[in-house]
C-alpha cells in the first residue's frame, strides 16, 4: 500500500502595492488586478479615520475581502526626537508583522495598500525590511504624489541638466533655506503644520515668486496656487513645487 503524505501548506506572499497619487484610474494594471483579486488587504491609517489608501480602492474590493487596518499609535503627539517615538512605532510595526506573518504562513496572500509608491517615504518600507526574512514580499511601484503634483501644475518640473531636490518640510528652517537656495527644481512634502516655517525658508532663499502649492494632486478637489496666495492652513496632501528652468533647445 502506498501512503501519500499531505503536501506542505504553501506560504503566501505579501504584496506592497503602490496606488498612485489618489485617483484609482492612475493605478498600474498589475496594481488594479491585485487589489480586485485580494482576499486579504492591509492598510495604514490614523485612529478614527478611514485611511486615504483605503478610500482610493473603495468600490474595487471583492465582497468577501478581509481587512486589516494598521492604526498608527502616534503621529504628532510625541516629538520625533523623543526616544519614546521610536519605541512606540517599533512595537506597532512588530504587531503588524505578527499579524501579516500569521496569514502568509497559513498560505494566504496579502495586499498592503500603499499611497503613491511603496518605496518613496511610505510606511510600507518599515514592514518590508522586517518581513524580508519571514515571508516572500513583492513590490508593485506606483506613480508618486509629487509626479501627480507637477502634472497638476501644467509645467515640467525639470529641463536639461536641472537638479531636482526633494525635501521634507519637517527639516530645520536653516536646512530648508540652504537646500532651497542651492537647487534648480524643488519638491517639498509633509507640509501640514510646517507651512509657516516653509514660507519663511522660501522667502529667505529668494524664491517666493517661483513657488507653487499643490493640494490634493490628482484628486477631485485638486488645487494649484502660487505660494504667496495660499491659505494659512494646508491639508495633509499638499506639495510645494519650484520648477527648474534649465537647458532646452
Amino acid at each position: 500500500m502506498i501512503t501519500v503524505q499531505p503536501s506542505a501548506v504553501r506560504c503566501g506572499t505579501i504584496h506592497g502595492v503602490g496606488l498612485g497619487p489618489g485617483a484609482c484610474d492612475l493605478m498600474s494594471v498589475r496594481a488594479d488586478r491585485l487589489v480586485r483579486g485580494a482576499r486579504h488587504i492591509a492598510y495604514f491609517r490614523k485612529a478614527g479615520r478611514s485611511g486615504h489608501a483605503r478610500r482610493i480602492v473603495d468600490g474595487m474590493l471583492r465582497d468577501d475581502v478581509t481587512e486589516f487596518a494598521m492604526e498608527y499609535p502616534v503621529t504628532t503627539e510625541i516629538a520625533v526626537a523623543d526616544p519614546r517615538y521610536n519605541d512606540c512605532l517599533s512595537a506597532f510595526y512588530a504587531g503588524c508583522i505578527d499579524h501579516l506573518a500569521g496569514l502568509v504562513r497559513g498560505g494566504e496572500d496579502v495586499v498592503v495598500l500603499c499611497e503613491g509608491d511603496p518605496f518613496f517615504y511610505g510606511s510600507f518600507m518599515h514592514l518590508y525590511t522586517r518581513l524580508q526574512t519571514i515571508a516572500p514580499v513583492c513590490v508593485v511601484p506606483g506613480i508618486t504624489g509629487m509626479s501627480g503634483a507637477w502634472t497638476a501644475s501644467g509645467a515640467p518640473i525639470t529641463w536639461g541638466d536641472d537638479v531636482l531636490t526633494v525635501l521634507m518640510a519637517t527639516l530645520p528652517e536653516e536646512d530648508l533655506v540652504r537646500r532651497i537656495r542651492d537647487t534648480d527644481a524643488l519638491v517639498v512634502m509633509k507640509i501640514g503644520r510646517h507651512l509657516g516655517k516653509l514660507r519663511r525658508a522660501v522667502a529667505a532663499a529668494g524664491r517666493e515668486d517661483e513657488a507653487w502649492l499643490v493640494e490634493h494632486a490628482a484628486m477631485q478637489d485638486q488645487r494649484v496656487t502660487p505660494l504667496g496666495e495660499a491659505d494659512a492652513v494646508t491639508p495633509y496632501f499638499s506639495i510645494l513645487l519650484i520648477h527648474g528652468q534649465g537647458r532646452r533647445p
